[in-house]
Parts: structure tokens; C-alpha cells; sequence
């Protein structure tokens, strides 16, 4: 209890103190924390809902000056002579007539007078107390009634000021909403409708041509597809071996590097340097989307090649041979690649590697070169040229995981999914973040492109940016190995 008592004691001292230290008007300090500068405007709102906290003043003076004047005092009542006061009845009662004279009733017949009057008086007054209740109680009804209508009457106007208020605001946005839609159906709705009739027109017109497009696509596949060129009957693990065989021409032909699986077709370039060299992607003409999943780029997809007039297979299209195959082929033994590519004014350059492996699957695809020879620039082993220090290693591909938009191996951490190389370059490559080099990308027709024409504003296109350096796709480009045999 004592302990009680003193912690109470202690409360009223402290707020006791604080009040005398705010019973004092700081206009300097009013409002300042520590290290603020007070706005230089005068007025300061206060934030909404927030209210002033009274402050402690000491009380005004008195008033002083003028006033009433002090009251005079009586004067003293001795030495005069007091005058006998006259009671009413004193002298006996008169009549109403002075003639009458005098007179004087005794008490016995005041008492019976008095009697009388009070039995009539008493009759009376008995028959007025229950109407005078009755009209009370009515009365009390009546104002409670009135006091009711009266609240009931405020609440009514009250009501029907609201509803002028609404009407009146529902009236001015009816007025807007009919004098907008007046407009519209003025002058927006025919003229949109004359562009739909436009536009429906251009559809008919389309459906009209792929009508007849579908047409004679259906007559064509009527009958069974055949073979425009035949495949030549000398065949071998790859390339080099089918030139140390004889054949010695520039087509398409069978290879099967392991015995145990099936052979596949490829394009065999038997002339550049001394020819062997399989053809494992190559870029023309755009006629094949490389934006594929990858399933797609594990297998391989597009056209091994075709007719070119003289009856066998002596072009090749655009493809890209698959990661599996081009797995197999690289880890046969010791593989060189060239890649070459072809700009849009015909210059034509080259980048030759004497070491290139790809991993298997399990290994994500992984890419290793070495031994960069060539005029393109060494766009796999160190980055695009035109970039610096960590901006530049950031492009090397060299020992990075092949990636598709469907599975995200490249040097790209984000914490966004959608930002991934694969997905804003266009195609499946061994992306870091991202590439100096993207054969694989998107294909623009006339070289030069800009960013508002690019999918997602990258530099998308078929890239080689040691040569041409950004936003510039190739008009050509692909990339060929053999077996590398040292002098």
C-alpha cells in the first residue's frame, strides 16, 4: 500500500512539472523538433483530422476605471414622531352606501357566512379539479404530439432538401451524359461505322484470298509428296569421311556416326577449305522461326536442303541440326568449327575455331572453343568489342549452358521469370547476359533495325557484334564442323 501511495505521489509531482513548463508561450520554439527548419511560409495546415492542443496562459487583470458610484447612506430615524397605524378594521366596516351607516358583524355570523361560501366554493372546486386534470393531461399530450410533428416536420424538410440536392445533381450528369452520347451519335458512330465497313471489307477480301489459297493447297497435297532429288549412296560417320570416300560434291547426305542409332541427313559443304564439313545451322532467308522450345532445338527442325535445278539436293535451307546429334558429333574426337556469315552489301567474313564441343544433356549443352582464328572477331571467347570490362565479359559464350525460352540456363539472374535471354533474343543459343553473337535470333530483311521494331527492345536479330556491332542482322550466316586433324 505504501509503495502504491508513493508511485501515485510521484505521478502527480511529474505531471504537475510538466504542466508549469508548458504553462508558457515559446513562439521561437513552438512546433520545431530537433535539426528542423520551420517553412518559410506563415501558414502551416494542420494534416486532416488533427486538432490544435489548448494552451496554458496566466488569467487578465482586473478591469479598472469607471463604475457606479457609492450608494448613500439613510438618515437617522430619531426624534421623529412615529404615526398610529390604522388597521382596516379598526372603527368597525361600513357599507357600500354611507347612509346606511355602520356596521358590525359579529364572529358567529362571519364564521356562518364563511360556511356557507365554503360549501359552494368547495362544490365547486370539486367539479373543476378533474376537467382541469383532464385538460392538463391533454395539454401534456397535445405538446408532446406537437413536439413530435415539429421534429418529424424538420426531418421531412430535411429529406425533401436532399432530394432536391440529388435530383438536382442527377439532372445535370443526365444532361452531360445525353448531351456526350447526342455527340457521339452525331458525329463519332457513323464515322467509326464507315471505318468497320472498311475494315470488314478487308477482312472479306482476306478470307477471300486464303479461301482460295487453302484451296489449292488441298489440291497439291491430293497426292503423295515425293522425292525431287535423290540421296547419294556413299554415306559415313560424317562428312570428312564421306570426302575421303569420293564424294566430293556439295549436297545432301546420310550419316551415321554411332552404329547403334539410325542415320539422319545432313548438308555436306565438300568446298570451302578443303571441304568435310558438316553443316550443323545455317541462316538465308528467314523461311524458319528459331524461336523454338527445347525439345525442338534437342532434336533439330527446318529444311536439310533442296533442289536447286540440277536434280539432287545441292542447296541447303535453313535448319539447325540438333543439340543431341551435335553432341555426338563433337565428342566423336578432337572438332573445328567455321562459322561464316554474309552482310547485306555482300561482304562476306569468317570465325574458325580449332576447338569446339558440346556437351550431352545431362550437361545442359554445355559449349567449350578454343583457338580463334579468322577476320569476324572473337565474339565467342571475348565478348562484344564494343563494350568494357565486366559489360563485355558478361557477352562471352565460351563454357555457358545452351538456353530456350523454355528452359533458362543463361548467366541472367533475375528475379523477374520473364527476363531471360532466350526469351528477349529471339532463339535457343549458349546465352551469358546476353550474347555478342546471336545466329539464332530473329531475322530482319535489309540488315539495319532499330529497337521499336525488336519484340521486346533488345538487339534480337542474327548478331555478330564484333563484325557489325549492335542492331544489325545478318543476311547470312552458319556454322559448320569437322573432325580438326593438327599438321
Amino acid at each position: 500500500m505504501a509503495k502504491l501511495l508513493r508511485v501515485v505521489v510521484l505521478l502527480v509531482l511529474c505531471t504537475t512539472a510538466v504542466w508549469c513548463a508548458s504553462d508558457y508561450d515559446d513562439d521561437e520554439g513552438e512546433g520545431k523538433t530537433a535539426g528542423e527548419t520551420l517553412d518559410p511560409r506563415g501558414h502551416r495546415p494542420l494534416p486532416p483530422g488533427q486538432k490544435l492542443t489548448p494552451t496554458r496562459r496566466p488569467p487578465p487583470p482586473p478591469v479598472s476605471g469607471g463604475g457606479y458610484r457609492a450608494r448613500p447612506t439613510k438618515a437617522p430615524t430619531r426624534g421623529q414622531k412615529k404615526e398610529p397605524v390604522v388597521f382596516p378594521d379598526q372603527g368597525g366596516c361600513k357599507h357600500l352606501q354611507e347612509e346606511l351607516g355602520v356596521l358590525c358583524p359579529t364572529g358567529c355570523e362571519l364564521r356562518t357566512n364563511l360556511l356557507k361560501q365554503e360549501r359552494n366554493v368547495k362544490t365547486s372546486v370539486n367539479d373543476i379539479r378533474p376537467k382541469v386534470e383532464s385538460l392538463s393531461h391533454s395539454s401534456t399530450n397535445i405538446y408532446t404530439y406537437a413536439s413530435l410533428l415539429g421534429e418529424k416536420f424538420k426531418e421531412r424538410q430535411a429529406l425533401n432538401q436532399e432530394n432536391s440536392n440529388a435530383i438536382n445533381e442527377y439532372s445535370v450528369e443526365i444532361e452531360e451524359q445525353y448531351t456526350y452520347m447526342k455527340e457521339n451519335l452525331d458525329n463519332n458512330i457513323p464515322s467509326n461505322i464507315r471505318i468497320l465497313r472498311q475494315v470488314l471489307e478487308n477482312l472479306r477480301s482476306k478470307i477471300q484470298k486464303m479461301e482460295a489459297t487453302i484451296s489449292s493447297q488441298v489440291e497439291n497435297c491430293r497426292s503423295p509428296c515425293t522425292t525431287t532429288c535423290n540421296i547419294p549412296v556413299v554415306s559415313g560417320k560424317e562428312c570428312e569421311e564421306i570426302y575421303r570416300k569420293g564424294g566430293e560434291t556439295s549436297e545432301m547426305y546420310l550419316i551415321q556416326p554411332d552404329a547403334f542409332f539410325r542415320p539422319y541427313k545432313v548438308y555436306c559443304d565438300m568446298t570451302t577449305q578443303d571441304g568435310g564439313w558438316t553443316l550443323i545451322q545455317n541462316r538465308q532467308d528467314g523461311s524458319v522461326n528459331f524461336g523454338r522450345t527445347w525439345d525442338g532445338y534437342k532434336s533439330g527442325f527446318g529444311n536439310i536442303a533442296f533442289n536447286g535445278g540440277k536434280g539432287v539436293c545441292d542447296t541447303p535451307g535453313e535448319y539447325w541440326l540438333g543439340n543431341d546429334r551435335i553432341s555426338q558429333l563433337t565428342n566423336l574426337g578432337p572438332t573445328e568449327s567455321l562459322i561464316e556469315m554474309e552482310d547485306w552489301d555482300g561482304n562476306r567474313v569468317s570465325a574458325k575455331y580449332t576447338s569446339f564441343t558440346v556437351q550431352n544433356e545431362a550437361n545442359k549443352y554445355q559449349l567449350s572453343v578454343n583457338g580463334y582464328q579468322g577476320n569476324a572477331g572473337n565474339a565467342l571467347m571475348e565478348g562484344a568489342s564494343e563494350l568494357r570490362g565486366e559489360n563485355r565479359t558478361m557477352t562471352i559464350h565460351n563454357g555457358m549452358f545452351f538456353s530456350t525460352h523454355d528452359r533458362d540456363n543463361d548467366g541472367w539472374i533475375h528475379a523477374d521469370p520473364n527476363k531471360q535471354c532466350a526469351k528477349e533474343d529471339g532463339g535457343g543459343w549458349w546465352y551469358n547476359r546476353c550474347h555478342s553473337a546471336n545466329p539464332n535470333g530473329r531475322y530482319y530483311w535489309g540488315g539495319h533495325y532499330t529497337y521499336q521494331m525488336a519484340k521486346h527492345g533488345t538487339d534480337d536479330g542474327v548478331v555478330w557484334m564484333n563484325w557489325k556491332r549492335s542492331w544489325y542482322s545478318m543476311k547470312k550466316m552458319s556454322i559448320k564442323i569437322r573432325p580438326f586433324f593438327s599438321n
